[in-house]
């Protein structure tokens, strides 16, 4: 990639704002090698990271990133066999730390399938637990060893302390004995030794060794001869204390060396997937999205906004090249904003090209290019005494030698700086030559003469930037399809110059030229209301697409779940035959043994298995209503009232009848939370014979939690231990209401109350067993709940 395109474009700020983001160090320095790649599928793999990444930031926030740092040098000093600091050993112990978070935030498997990518990556890092605990164990600071290390360091250590405190009580005895003698009654330290400050004038009164001198000379510090031997002790156990803690460490840089390989490893790894997360967390910042790509120079953005401009206040635009035209000419007033948006399209290309998401709306494409070449703004050279006709002819001849036709040129004011008719016509080549060699070209020009050109021209179009008369100011919205045109006239009228004036300069002007400009004045007024018919109906159009999407979805899954029912009815009706049977079979057994008997008074037991045969098969054919089984004491309804409850044979459950029937047979039933259209031929009612008994106060009481009590109870907006309270008493309440099932809504949500209902279920009394609701029964957010009888 051109540096200069890069300088150009700004592309360093992107990079310097992606490096914000990052939470380690290696991460920074990921962030800080990131170039535009020119593959399509290096592209599409690092575009598939960033759309993890930006799920990860909105769902979790981050990756446990905390204390990571790049050990990538300490790691190749113990390869060298140096021996590492407490300091860097520490840093080592804080990245297999970070290591062991990750690994456990994937322990979840559903993240796996969620972020195949980054699960990948973090499932081929290494953690050596025993390194970690060894260094954390034995290094308690970024310069200190623990004294329980080893039994010979805490041993020293232990008389080191013994011999200082030993040296205190010695020096403190002779400051109370020479205390006439010295400056202050302190005791201090020269050069790892104890002394006293001794007068100058009484040095004779304290013998022993002089290790400094105040500045002003009046004091010295002395070692007493007393105190010597003690120091010289501690010295030597210092330096055996200093050898202890180098073998330590010593040991423990061996231990990275045997791991070197993996440290190095995770620490690549982990700091590539703190670049990723950067990479989400920068798109949620801007508001970016993914978008397509594709290497075959066709250009689409949807609302793109330049990134370094302020989200508040930059102007969104659509901008499209190398579809339906490749070469787009953009006119408008100085300020307007053309040069923002050659920025917007260089910038977004190479952050796409990059791997990031960029700020623009959903379904934006952009494109793969070989080379991107801009040339904008005035880098005249003072040194060279170039001006700025000549500074940008230069740059004009290195992308006319250079270009090819996967370039993407962007062109400000193409042929400025000299005189308009040879700058204007010099221009049009020039676009006609890159044109030629097949590049995506975006240029910004003045001339009129240009507009003429790029209107007659196949594979060019016009563009211009809004301009409001009435306020004097641009909009900065990019309109396609359609020249600029000059506002002179009306800016000067509006700033006060004289009519006189304006009319003298109007009729120097040629009619045609006049004619063109009103022209141009009225195609803008059309195309910016068809620019607003068109976004009007687009947004219809994807409203009807993903209403149709969804009505397929939910008739895919209507279908589905009939089939289900269906077999299952199957199922259900073939287990009834079977047993049925069995029954005759058994039946049949105790007739022959009957028979063989041959007694009379066997003939009436004869007689009563009979009959219980012929009942139990009449049973078996009765009780099937299409495909599906009716329970024992059910019979098929003949006609149905408003609010009669009914079976409803296609689902096994009861319900409360909510229409009467229409032309087909067809009436809606009310099923818990759930209403559906069923055949009256599918439904049944309860003929069995109700037990009598006496009303007392319990009966009275069953029949009014019946009356009460809904087949369904709703805990959303519920806390987990509310919610368990709830269930209880329902739970009760249905059992004696006679429910064999019901439904209990906890809505999807984080999933945190279905699980803590799920759980209580499990273990409540009543509960015989449960299931999660099929899509005709809310899906997920519904647990469906069979009592126990």
């Amino acid at each position: 990639m051109n540096d200069k395109t890069l300088r150009i474009l700004e592309f360093e700020k992107i990079i310097d704002m992606l490096k914000s983001k990052a939470s380690s160090s290696i991460g920074k320095v990921t962030c800080e090698s990131l170039m535009p790649s020119f593959k399509l599928y290096d592209v599409k793999e690092r575009l598939e990271e960033t759309r993890e990444a930006l799920d990860i930031v909105l769902q979790w926030g981050s990756l446990p990133f905390d204390g990571v740092r790049n050990i990538e040098s300490s790691v190749k000093r113990a390869k060298l066999g140096f021996v590492l600091t407490p300091s860097e050993l520490l840093d080592i112990a804080g990245l297999l730390r970070c290591t062991k978070s990750l690994k456990t935030f994937f322990e979840d498997g559903s993240k796996n399938e969620s972020y195949p990518i980054t699960f990948e990556m973090v499932d081929t890092l290494v953690y050596i637990k025993n390194l970690r605990e060894k260094i954390e164990e034995i290094v308690i600071g970024t310069d200190e060893v623990s004294d329980r290390a080893s039994d010979l360091l805490f041993s020293l250590r232990r008389s080191i302390r013994d011999k200082n405190s030993r040296i205190k009580e010695k020096l403190q005895g002779m400051i109370s004995s020479h205390g006439k003698y010295l400056q202050d009654p302190i005791i201090t330290i020269r050069g790892d030794r104890y002394v006293i400050p001794v007068k100058a004038e009484c040095k004779g009164n304290v013998p022993g060794l002089v290790h400094d001198q105040s500045s002003s000379g009046s004091t010295l510090f002395i070692e007493p001869m007393a105190i010597v031997e003690m120091n010289n002790q501690i010295k030597e156990l210092s330096l055996k204390e200093k050898a202890e803690v180098e073998r330590i460490l010593n040991q423990l840089s061996r231990i990275v060396e045997e791991n070197a390989d993996h440290l190095l490893h995770n620490n690549t790894n982990i700091g590539y997937l703190d670049f990723i997360i950067s990479k989400g967390k920068l798109a949620l910042d801007m508001g970016a999205t993914i978008p397509m790509v594709n290497d075959k120079g066709i250009i689409d953005i949807k609302e793109g906004r330049h990134p370094l401009i302020d989200r508040d206040k930059v102007v969104a635009s659509d901008i499209r090249l190398g579809k339906e035209f490749n070469c787009l000419v953009i006119t408008g007033p100085n300020t307007g904003g053309k040069t923002v948006t050659l920025k917007t399209t260089g910038l977004l290309t190479l952050m796409a090209m990059s791997g990031l998401a960029v700020p623009a709306n959903d379904g934006s494409t952009l494109s793969i290019f070989n080379k991107v070449f801009a040339d904008i703004g005035d880098e005249q050279s003072i040194e060279q005494s170039l001006s700025t006709f000549s500074s940008h002819m230069v740059n004009i001849v290195d992308i006319i030698n250079n270009v090819d036709s996967s370039s993407l040129v962007l062109v400000d004011e193409l042929g400025a700086g000299t005189d308009p008719t040879e700058g204007a016509t010099l221009a049009m080549a020039i676009m006609q030559n890159l044109y030629e060699k097949g590049a995506k070209i975006i240029a910004t020009t003045h001339y009129s003469e240009i507009k003429v050109f790029a209107m007659e021209r196949a594979g060019f179009e016009n563009a211009s930037v809004e301009f409001n008369i009435e306020t004097l100011r641009p909009t900065y919205r990019l309109l396609i399809g359609i020249p600029g045109k000059s506002n002179a006239f009306n800016i000067s009228k509006r700033l006060g110059l004289s009519e006189n004036i304006i009319e003298e300069a109007k009729s120097m002007i040629s009619k045609d030229e006049a004619n063109f400009e009103d022209v141009i004045q009225s195609l803008q007024d059309k195309t910016i209301q068809a620019q607003k018919q068109l976004s009007e109906a687009e947004g219809l159009r994807e409203e009807v697409n993903r209403l149709k999407k969804e009505l397929a979805m939910k008739q895919e899954k209507i279908d589905e779940k009939r089939d289900k029912i269906l077999e299952k009815s199957k199922k259900e009706a073939q287990d009834i035959l079977r047993n049925a049977k069995e029954e005759a079979d058994r039946i049949l057994r105790e007739l022959n043994e009957i028979r063989s008997n041959a007694k009379s008074a066997s003939m009436k037991d004869a007689e009563r298995a009979r009959r219980e045969l012929g009942s139990k098969l009449d049973e078996a054919s009765k009780n099937k209503i299409g495909t599906s089984t009716l329970k024992v004491g059910m019979q098929a309804v003949k006609s149905v009232m408003l609010g009669d409850e009914v079976y409803v044979s296609t689902v096994g459950q009861k319900g409360i009848v909510m229409s009467l029937p229409d032309s087909k047979g067809m009436i809606q039933v009310q099923v818990g939370v759930m209403k559906m259209t069923v055949a009256v031929k599918n439904l049944a009612v309860d003929t069995a014979p109700k037990k009598q008994t006496k009303k007392t106060g319990v009966a009275n009481m069953v029949k009014t939690k019946a009356n009460k009590t809904n087949s369904s109870i709703d805990l959303r907006g519920y806390m987990v231990d509310e919610a368990i309270y709830e269930i209880d008493k329902y739970l009760d309440d249905a059992f004696l209401a006679g429910y064999d099932a019901v439904q209990i809504i906890h809505g999807k949500g984080t999933g945190a109350l279905r699980k803590g209902v799920q759980e209580h279920l499990k273990r409540h009394h009543y509960v015989k067993s449960m299931r999660i609701g099929g899509f005709d029964e809310g899906g997920a957010g519904v647990t469906v709940v069979e009592i126990k009888k």
